[in-house]
């Protein structure tokens, strides 16, 4: 398959490019930066005026969108949360402006999404049946992010949202700080600790993506998350054990609230979520339990 990737150079997209690329699939990366070759994957400019994107791919199989301004940039000041939703906006749009220019539009896009489009809960355990959707930054952005994917479906696009939870590996999003802590023997429990985690390995992002590409039957949402969540409390227990180290000096909500502000929702605010669609179509995580992933990741 011919198969082009949005945000390709990112966390996520790093694990997926090579996947991909290992399968035998033509790669094709989009990059604000200029075109070329480079470790046997096609890299295309797009987001700027010089940019043809359209021209240089030519024909595609399925589109792969992961483009956006990270939730873990800085602050949530209005000027970067106008950063972060507006980064998703344009950069779906053009990825559907781009199939409408093709000469037959791709068999599927896959989207990113996240859980953070359902509401936080203590009690609640969430599958992509649900329609109760969070109505705070994360939930709004979330949710008019899925809706501007959908626009492909007008041009019989298949189109399947994966929704990631906490997305843990070595070298990028949310794990490094969590763990950082634990480094210097201060490590414990965020805020009341009741929270849930609904945390997923990247490698098991990147089959995840893959998967939806590849299986016709799934259409719409699916819950990119370990079929175990846990709460912080017993999540960071399994990361003391793994990493070797204390776990006895909690920090109090207030504390991240006044450093964070309302990025703080990240770590003290969770939900229960399982990944239903994908165990439904047949989808086996390499990593189940926080455990494994935790001893891979820290092997």
């Amino acid at each position: 398959m011919k198969i082009v990737v949005a945000g390709g150079s990112g966390f996520v997209g790093k694990k997926l490019t090579t996947l991909l690329h290992n399968d035998g699939h033509e790669v094709v990366i989009l990059t604000r930066g200029k075109s070329r070759m480079e470790k046997g994957m096609q890299f295309v400019q797009w987001l700027s005026k010089e940019a043809d994107p359209v021209a240089e791919i030519r024909y595609a199989d399925a589109f792969v969108n992961l483009a956006g301004v990270s939730l873990n940039s800085g602050r949530w000041t209005e000027k970067k949360k106008h950063e972060i939703y507006a980064s998703r906006m344009q950069a779906t749009s053009t990825l559907i402006d781009m199939m409408t220019q093709l000469s037959q539009p791709p068999k599927v896009l896959v989207n990113a999404s996240a859980v953070g489009i359902y509401p936080a809960s203590q009690h609640m355990i969430y599958t992509e049946e649900d329609k109760i959707f969070s109505q705070d930054f994360l939930g709004s952005t979330v949710r008019d992010w899925e809706r501007m994917a959908n626009r492909a479906q007008a041009l019989n696009v298949r189109v399947a949202t994966g929704r990631f939870g906490v997305i843990l590996g070595k070298d990028g999003g949310a794990l490094p700080l969590m763990a950082l802590p634990y480094r210097y023997y201060v490590g414990g429990p965020v805020g009341s600790g009741k929270q849930w985690l609904s945390w997923v390995h990247v490698d098991d992002v990147a089959r995840a993506l893959y998967f939806a590409m590849t299986t016709p039957e799934l259409i719409g949402p699916f819950n990119v998350t370990a079929p175990h969540p846990l709460r912080m409390a017993d999540f960071v227990q399994v990361l003391s054990d793994v990493l070797h180290k204390p776990n006895w000096l909690a920090v109090p909500s207030f504390v991240l609230q006044i450093a964070l502000g309302e990025q703080s929702k990240l770590v003290l605010e969770g939900q229960h979520v399982v990944p239903q669609q994908l165990e439904k179509h047949g989808f086996e995580f390499k990593y189940p339990t926080a455990q494994q992933a935790l001893e891979n990741i820290y092997a």
